[in-house]
């Protein structure tokens, strides 16, 4: 009797786990280990991506204090995602559409929000969601994975218009376990539409590990089904980001379709402020070992050997930030206070008898 055919699934398992390497520039202290990945800034871009980092982390450390003064609503903390955020943001245009998750408000900033609406936004004031004309971009958006699907909307419109730019998008690596993630690449790779998305991994959806949410090797891969190429890219490191992404923009121009870049990283505070306790979830020695490859430091080394920076310039660019943050909030401050009549008139653009009803008798409460 003829022996019978079996499938090699340990064979197919090998192409599951092909390899995604890891691209990176600088080392944790800074030193150039992969030239083709050093991008051709000039020195006033290099301590411009810089500045922009070192005023992230102070943004996050004043949001946070903020937050606990109670002058600040919801806060998602990005201390240890600069390199991630910011440098991957550089790559980018000011006519380039940005659609932000709810942590990536320094993005958004950078692209042209005023930071005292970025604040109101916090406060869930409406006045937080009315950007200007010029503004390339939509609000942070709270439901996970969702700006992924209206990232792709927005990049067919772009090519179906010939417009020579790009949306990029953010999710984390638990966003990519939602259905619009999956939804949304497939549709733009089957279009070819002008999309460039970011899974920035932490290793955390919020108290979920990397490991219990993906089967996976890399997030990277799960472009394969989506027939787009995928990257892996050290999110600690500013120059590798930075030269994966302008990469990654000039092929989605050629009109070769979208790109997937998952950025290796860390959140060093809670997932949100809103009760969180990462130290239920994260052990010590982990938040040590990630502390090591701090985006600031390994960067600071790096402009330091060139002879770009020092302690007095970052010490001088925390104060100017500590300033612009200040006269940010105070400007919020000045905001009028939100009416319960004006969430409704907001929310219907015709409204119904029962609501002018409402809207009337609220009205009247708060003339009072």
């Amino acid at each position: 009797m003829a022996k019978k055919k079996t499938i090699d699934f340990e064979k197919l398992l090998k192409n599951v786990n092909a390899e995604f390497p890891t691209y990176q520039a600088l080392d944790q202290d800074g030193n150039v280990v992969n030239e083709d990945l050093v991008p051709d800034l000039s020195d006033d871009e290099l301590v411009e991506l810089m500045t922009q980092m070192v005023w992230s982390r102070v943004l996050d450390q004043r949001s946070t204090a903020l937050n606990r003064q109670g002058r600040l609503g919801f806060f998602a903390p990005t201390a240890g995602q600069e390199a991630s955020q910011l440098a991957s943001h550089f790559a980018f245009e000011k006519e380039d559409v940005l659609l932000p998750g709810y942590r990536d408000v320094p993005q958004l900033i950078q692209h042209g929000l005023p930071l005292s609406q970025a604040f109101l936004w916090s406060r869930g004031h409406v006045a937080g969601n009315i950007y200007p004309d010029d503004l390339q971009a939509l609000p942070p958006q709270i439901i996970i994975g969702a700006q992924y699907v209206q990232a792709a909307g927005v990049a067919l419109g772009l090519k179906k218009r010939d417009k020579k730019n790009v949306v990029f998008t953010y999710t984390g690596d638990g966003g990519s376990s939602q259905g619009d993630f999956y939804e949304a690449m497939n549709f733009a790779g089957a279009y070819k539409a002008n999309a460039v998305f970011y899974i920035q991994n932490n290793g955390f959806a919020i108290s979920t590990p990397r490991e219990k949410q993906s089967a996976a090797h890399t997030l990277a891969q799960k472009a394969v089904a989506a027939g787009i190429p995928g990257i892996q890219v050290d999110g600690m490191d500013a120059l590798a980001v930075y030269t994966v992404s302008k990469f990654a923009r000039e092929w989605v121009l050629k009109g070769n379709g979208p790109v997937l870049i998952e950025t290796l990283t860390y959140r060093y505070g809670p997932h949100t402020l809103s009760g969180d306790d990462p130290t239920r979830y994260r052990s010590k020695d982990l938040d040590d070992q990630w502390q090591k490859k701090d985006p600031l430091i390994r960067f600071r080394k790096y402009l330091e050997a060139k002879g770009l920076w020092s302690e007095d310039k970052e010490n001088e660019i925390i104060e100017q930030s500590k300033e612009e943050i200040k006269a940010a909030i105070a400007e919020a401050d000045k905001q009028p206070k939100q009416k319960v009549s004006d969430f409704l008139k907001n929310m219907f653009e015709v409204q119904p008898q029962n609501i002018k009803e409402q809207i009337e008798s609220y009205e009247a409460k708060e003339s009072k």
